[in-house]
Formats: C-alpha cells, sequence, structure tokens
C-alpha cells in the first residue's frame, strides 16, 4: 500500500478508536473535548494563556502589597515544593520577622505557615515516592512525653483558647524538629541553615544599633546619655536579647574552631572564616550589650566561657582564672563604668530580695519587684495545684487570683521559665521539660565528641549549640525566651546538630 494510503488509514483508525473512548486525537497539542454530540477543540496551550491571562488581570486589580505579598508566597510555595530544605532556611530568616506578616487568624503569622508548608513539602515528596521513610530522630520520645503532659495539663485550663495555643506552639517545634531532621542531609544544607539563622541576626543586630544609637523607640526605653534600649523587631529589649542569645556561642564557638584550624595550619580560609565569624560573633554580642538586658549578660559570659572553654583542658584552665580574677574584681567593689554598675548592683536582690507586697516601688527596684512579684505568684498557683498546674498557657487567666497588691497586671508568663511550667503544668509538665532539656544537653555533647575526630565544623557546631542551652537555662531564670517563635530556631539548631554525624548523601 502506498504511504499516503497507509497514512490515511491510520488516521481513520485513530479516529474510529477515539470515538469510542469518548475523545478523538487530533494534532500535537490539542485536545477533542465532547459534550453530547458537540464537539470542541481546544488547544492546551491556548488554556494555560488564558489562565495566565486571567491571573494578571486579577494581580493587576490589586493592591501593590498584596500582589507582591501573592507573588512571594507563590514562588517561595514552588521552590518549597520541589526543595523542601530551601524551607528550612527560609523559616530561619523569617522568625524575627514573624510578627510584621500579619494573617487574618489569631495567633498566626508568616512563620506558621512557612512552616505548614515545609511539613506538607516533605510529606508530598514521600508520598510521591510511594515510600515513607521516617528515621526517629535523638529527643523523638522525650518530646512526645512533653507534648503529651502538657496537653494533659489542658484538663485544667481555664481559657482553652489561651491553653491550645501554647500547646500547638510545643507541637509545632516536636513537628519542625522531626521534619528538619529528615531533610537535612549533607553538611552543605547544615550550613544554609545555620548561615541563614545568624543572618537573620546580623540583621537584627543592626536594626538594635540604629534604636539604640537614634533613640528610635517607645520613650519607656530611653537611656542615660541619649541613648535608647535595643529591642529590634520583638517590641520588648529582653525577647530580642534572649533572641541574639541563641546564636551568639554559635558564631563564637565556630570562630575559636577556625581560628584554632588556621593556629595548626595556616591555611588563609580558616583565617577569613575566623575573622568572618568572629565579626558575627562580636555583633550580636553587641545586639545583647545594647538591649540593656543584664539576664542576657549574665547568660551570655556563661556561653561564651563554655563554649571557650571546651576547646581543650589549658583554655579550660586560663578562662577559669579569667572568671575568677573578674568576679573576684567584682565582689571586692573594683570600679565598673557608671551605667553598667547601676545595672548590676541589684542582681543579689533577686536571690535574697524584699516583699514586693510591702517594699516601696520606685524607677530603681521597680524590674526587681516585677519579678518577684510573678515568681510568687507562679509558686502559689503551684502550691494550690501540684500536679497538672492550671494548664498551659493559663499564667494570665488565673492570675487576678493569685495577684499580690500593687500587682495586678499579668505579663503572660511568670518572667521565669521553670517556675512557669511548674504553674502551669505542675510536677508533670516540669519534669517532661527537664527530661527534654537534659536530653538535649546531652545530644550536643555527644555529638561534639563524637565529631572530635571527624569534622571539626561539625564539632564546633555541637559545642555551639551546647553554648546555647546554656544561655537559655540562664538567661530563663529571669524571662521566657520560647514566645514569638524563637522556640523554632532551637528546633534548627538542634535538628543541625542530631544530623552532625551523617554521611552526606546526595540531595
Amino acid at each position: 500500500m502506498p504511504y499516503d494510503d497507509l497514512s490515511a488509514a491510520n488516521g481513520r483508525n485513530d479516529r474510529m478508536a477515539g470515538s469510542r473512548k469518548g475523545y478523538t486525537a487530533m494534532a500535537p497539542g490539542t485536545l477533542m473535548i465532547f459534550r453530547g454530540d458537540r464537539r470542541r477543540r481546544f488547544p492546551i496551550v491556548a488554556r494555560e494563556l488564558a489562565s495566565l491571562a486571567l491571573v494578571a488581570a486579577v494581580i493587576s486589580f490589586m493592591p501593590l502589597q498584596w500582589a507582591t505579598a501573592l507573588l512571594g508566597t507563590a514562588g517561595l510555595a514552588t521552590v518549597i515544593a520541589v526543595r523542601p530544605t530551601a524551607g528550612l532556611a527560609a523559616i530561619a530568616l523569617l522568625i524575627p520577622f514573624g510578627n510584621t506578616i500579619p494573617i487574618p487568624a489569631p495567633g498566626v503569622n508568616g512563620v506558621d505557615l512557612l512552616v505548614l508548608a515545609v511539613i506538607a513539602g516533605w510529606a508530598a515528596g514521600q508520598i510521591a515516592t510511594r515510600e515513607i521513610r521516617f528515621r526517629r530522630p535523638p529527643l523523638a520520645v522525650a518530646l512526645a512525653v512533653l507534648v503529651w503532659m502538657l496537653a494533659l495539663s489542658l484538663t485544667q485550663a481555664r481559657s482553652w483558647s489561651e491553653g491550645a495555643a501554647e500547646w500547638l506552639k510545643w507541637v509545632e517545634f516536636a513537628l519542625l524538629y522531626g521534619v528538619a531532621t529528615q531533610l537535612l542531609r549533607t553538611r552543605l544544607q547544615i550550613g544554609w541553615v545555620i548561615g541563614a539563622l545568624l543572618a537573620a541576626g546580623m540583621i537584627q543586630a543592626a536594626l538594635g544599633a540604629y534604636q539604640f544609637w537614634g533613640q528610635v523607640g517607645p520613650p519607656a526605653f530611653a537611656l542615660a546619655g541619649g541613648y535608647l534600649r535595643a529591642h529590634g523587631t520583638f517590641r520588648q529589649p529582653n525577647p530580642y536579647a534572649g533572641y541574639l542569645g541563641y546564636l551568639a556561642p554559635v558564631a563564637a564557638s565556630l570562630a575559636v574552631a577556625a581560628f584554632w584550624r588556621w593556629g595548626e595550619g595556616r591555611r588563609p580560609r580558616d583565617l577569613k572564616a575566623g575573622l568572618g565569624y568572629g565579626a558575627v560573633a562580636l555583633s550580636l554580642a553587641a545586639g545583647i550589650g545594647m538591649s540593656w538586658s543584664r539576664g542576657g549578660w549574665m547568660a551570655l559570659v556563661a556561653a561564651w566561657t563554655a563554649v571557650i572553654g571546651l576547646r581543650g583542658r589549658r583554655t579550660a584552665a586560663v578562662i577559669l582564672v579569667l572568671v575568677g580574677i573578674g568576679a573576684a574584681y567584682i565582689g571586692l567593689g573594683g570600679p565598673l563604668p557608671g551605667p553598667i554598675a547601676g545595672r548590676l548592683h541589684d542582681l543579689g536582690d533577686y536571690l535574697i530580695g524584699p516583699d514586693p507586697t510591702r517594699t516601696e516601688i520606685t524607677d530603681e527596684n521597680f524590674a526587681v519587684l516585677e519579678r518577684l512579684a510573678h515568681w510568687q505568684v507562679g509558686l502559689a498557683m503551684f502550691a494550690d495545684h501540684p500536679w497538672l498546674g492550671v494548664g498551659i498557657g493559663n499564667y494570665a487567666a488565673a492570675y487576678p487570683d493569685y495577684a499580690p497588691p500593687h500587682w495586678y497586671e499579668p505579663l503572660g508568663h511568670a518572667h521565669n521559665v521553670f517556675i512557669n511550667f511548674l504553674a502551669e503544668t505542675g510536677i508533670a509538665g516540669l519534669g517532661a521539660f527537664v527530661l527534654f532539656w537534659a536530653g538535649a544537653w546531652r545530644l550536643c555533647w555527644q555529638r561534639a565528641r563524637r565529631n572530635a575526630t571527624g569534622h571539626p565544623t561539625m564539632q564546633a557546631l555541637a559545642i555551639g549549640v551546647l553554648g546555647s542551652l546554656i544561655y537559655l537555662t540562664a538567661h530563663s531564670i529571669f524571662d521566657n525566651l520560647f514566645v514569638q517563635h524563637m522556640q523554632l530556631q532551637l528546633a534548627l539548631l538542634l535538628a543541625c546538630v542530631a544530623n552532625t554525624d551523617r554521611r552526606e548523601v546526595t540531595c
């Protein structure tokens, strides 16, 4: 049969077969759609162009801010769908700016949506491969116990809305930690997350310097000499210092490790890394200093002492001697700059403080008395509800029943994480938190020892995160640093440390 006749016969056969199936094969890129006896040809390319034109028309009528947000969100969602690991770096960058991205839902901001997108992206990738793999990470059992005990305390809650929001915060923490341990497979990926965390910290440090020197902020934060307490995007100086305190020990540890390697091998890249990380560490420390947070100052000294001292026995001995000399100098009344001496002179009142209900309130003692009053309220709640507390997130709801004279305004928490856990979740909740906290310390210590003969940067990272835990433990005596999504960067740091001993695989 001639070629032309053969082609015509094949075409008739294709059309007849297509008619029996309800569609007709046409030219490439064209689909024939049947509706009863009617046939319509609708090119796929034309349909896509029409859809894009419709989207463009809708965006053109939107306000510029909404259109930008929509396009940015769509682009980020696409990247996360392809590479969920990139979403972890985006979360690290967005944590301090979450409150600046309002979402029309109470208690939710852009960070929560980003966390949800990363979890969904990871789950979608697992489903696409038709094989769900979840390697149980360290701390999984401790986190499960913590989340369960916090949920159990909800049975005592007066305000379920407040309690559920606080409980979901810890659920989000556990989920992000678990998913991040699955996604971070290479040292390069870990480096991107740590780099994003430090970059966000540098931005906040620069913003704090602008506020400190330019006196930009509420008049209540004004300091003598024409300065103003740095507070970044956190609206308060103490959470701002706490946010930077998560990161300053990590940067310091990486800087010390880089300088140590440079001293051994004299490689220029190690010197550059040491100078870079050192600049970051000093900038973060300066931000903590400009916050004028006494708890932040003390915690930073403790964290940096541990980070530098853990490099070796000789280093530890030198650090202990220097700390001892400094403590003796201050204890014997050695002169300090006036403003700093004024901030430190009443620290002893926290240990043997006056009764906040019987002491005259002045500008000088207000901060100390306020914390002491809230500590007393938290301990009173624990005395009445020793096992499960008043319910997670319900400190403020229960506060009116325990408010002491002159201190009638609840501040949302007890200004002490451990007392706050006792008040809201009782012995059960605090015990679960201490179990998790001890496990986190143990994880960092084990990874630091395991990488001692392996990758020096991963060892430095583990030591740095251990320093972060030391900072948080010390500063948490005076404040609650698990607010405004700051706990999510702890989840990312712990996930990075958990994977420092994994063999590198392709993404």
